[in-house]
């Protein structure tokens, strides 16, 4: 019987296993991977202590942070489902095992968001991608379409215009959103064009992406293209917990001490409601969620 264990080893999963290792907890960390959206993130100018950092960069340095410590860390596990043991502790299940503690934060962050239309599903991986960070090099001189009208498509379409030799960025809003400074670089670059109110109908191709159908001010395009960025957003990896409550979004609800409606659960980063999808933000959660955790076990015991 653990004191505590942690889902996830994003931004949020991380801090709290430093805060945890450092109150001399017994826990341990299940996660698929480590870093988790920050990994995939490009350029990072907002991080408190580093003036700019890759993504990469950024989630090396947290797993070089954990190291420090000596943390058990159940790596390459995704989590399937937690549930409520009967004397009043919380059972993991991830695909490789099972794991049983008194506390259980949940850190389990975000996905990507379908487009769900047609040829996308069939041509994921072979031209649709939801990663600029990962397969933008794939597409080198390249005709690219990048699908979004927010931060996440605005930093796809940065990477991108360092790589590929077209850039079609598709905006369903009448403006572009996201950061000032990230709108300005785009528009002056020469090599994107923005086409706002324009819906995606369709990924053409029959092996590989060929094109992308959209329809703008009543009137339907094809575009030529062999790579489509989805970049509209994500959804909680809220799924594995289903006793807790959440808003309609799927998120998880907290109150300001990262507990939720069941004692015992904690939960912090950007699978909660709190606002802000932001590094900094989740890792503050993160130290949060543990604080709170070590408050609720020395009150039980």
């Amino acid at each position: 019987m653990l004191d505590l264990i942690i889902v996830g080893a994003g931004p949020a999963g991380i801090t709290a296993a430093v805060y945890a290792a450092r109150k001399r907890m017994d826990f341990l960390v299940v996660t698929e991977d480590i870093g988790g959206q920050t990994a995939l993130s490009a350029d990072v100018e907002n991080y408190t202590g580093y003036q700019f950092i890759t993504g990469q960069e950024l989630a090396e340095k947290f797993e070089e942070h954990l190291k420090q410590f000596d943390v058990q860390l159940k790596r390459d596990e995704a989590v399937q489902r937690i549930e409520k043991a009967p004397r009043g502790s919380f059972i993991v299940h991830s695909k490789n095992g099972s794991y049983e503690a008194r506390a259980v934060i949940v850190a389990s962050g975000r996905r990507p968001r379908w487009l769900d239309v047609k040829g996308e599903a069939e041509l994921r991986n072979k031209g649709v991608t939801y990663c600029a960070t990962c397969d933008g090099p794939i597409f080198l001189k390249k005709t690219v379409a990048v699908i979004g009208g927010g931060n996440s498509a605005l930093d796809a379409t940065l990477q991108m215009m360092n790589i590929a030799a077209k850039i079609y960025l598709i905006n369903l809003n009448p403006s572009l959103g996201g950061d000032p400074i990230m709108r300005e670089k785009i528009q002056a670059s020469g090599k994107v064009e923005v086409l706002n109110s324009a819906t995606t109908l369709e990924v053409l191709g029959a092996k590989f992406v060929e094109g992308l159908r959209i329809e703008q001010a009543g009137r339907m395009r094809d575009l030529a293209v062999q790579g489509v960025f989805v970049e509209i957003g994500s959804v909680p990896n809220s799924d594995i917990v289903d006793f807790v409550a959440k808003n309609e979004a799927r998120e998880i609800i907290v109150d300001n001490l990262n507990r939720t409606d069941v004692p015992g659960i904690f939960t912090a980063g950007d699978v909660t409601d709190v606002p802000e999808k932001q590094i900094i933000v989740a890792a503050g959660e993160g130290a949060k969620s543990v604080l709170g955790a070590f408050r609720y076990l020395s009150q039980i015991s």
